[in-house]
């Protein structure tokens, strides 16, 4: 019986997209998915960064793919590139996201469109793109959207974000009500604070950095390992009925 819970986790020979797998969190995401069997379609804006050979080195392979997702323009681009390098798609994870800093009253409409765009609107058209290769395949799939604290709660000074990443949770829940039924699991993962480039400054400065660790039970910071065994499991047919789930990786920050 152990070993036959512990093959539910195998994703060998299975392929996934991954956006913004350059670094970060998207990078440690594509580097657990090729641990665990995947072929990883990498989707960056500009340079790939190390991912490329950190998934070979795992012997999967990698399929390096350009577009900036700040409009849907390159949505059908991404999906033919899959299915032309690695003839099919098991797993998208929407990683690709932006975030900009203003006081509400203050906030522009660039600054509004530039984040709802790219945070919303590309993930909504590239998971229909993927969705209609799933079902074209007739094979099911995954769907991995990241979402965020803010889907939970408001902040301050990050109106577009918070209003991206709350549509994010509530477009995970109602893709997975219309597309369930057909094999398609869609759910979504909300990291805490994590210690990426992003979060430096928080980090650099002493007492941001102490309020925030006062308020996370595990008394650290996240990194992108810690996404890991989560984004694996909603990989792998493991979470087979987990439909609509935004699974908070945060260090315990919300029960605080």
């Amino acid at each position: 019986m152990g070993s036959n819970i512990v093959n539910t986790f195998d994703l060998t020979g299975r392929v996934a997209i991954v956006t913004g797998s350059n670094t970060g969190l998207g990078a440690g995401m594509a580097l657990a998915l090729a641990e665990a069997g995947c072929d990883i379609v990498g989707v960056s804006r500009a340079d790939a960064g190390d991912t490329p050979a950190r998934v070979e080195a795992t012997g999967r392979r990698f399929a390096d793919v350009r577009a900036d997702l700040g409009s849907i323009a390159p949505v059908e681009d991404i999906v033919r590139a899959a299915v032309e390098a690695f003839g099919r798609i098991d797993v998208l994870v929407n990683n690709a996201g932006i975030i900009r800093r203003e006081n509400a009253l203050d906030f522009t409409e660039a600054d509004w469109d530039a984040v709802v765009d790219l945070n919303l609107k590309s993930l909504f058209f590239l998971s229909q793109a993927v969705a209609r290769q799933f079902v074209k395949q007739q094979s099911g799939g995954k769907i991995i959207n990241v979402a965020s604290m803010l889907s939970f709660q408001g902040g301050i000074r990050v109106a577009s974000y918070t209003a991206s990443k709350s549509g994010v949770l509530g477009l995970t829940r109602l893709l997975a009500n219309e597309w369930a039924a057909q094999g398609i699991n869609v759910n979504a993962i909300a990291p805490g604070y994590m210690a990426t480039a992003n979060t430096a400054a928080l980090r650099d400065d002493a007492q941001r950095n102490d309020e925030i660790l006062a308020r996370i039970p595990a008394a650290r910071w996240g990194t992108p390992r810690d996404l890991a065994g989560p984004v694996v499991f909603l990989a792998s047919s493991a979470s087979d009925y987990v439909h609509g789930h935004t699974l908070a990786v945060d260090g315990g920050w919300l029960a605080r």
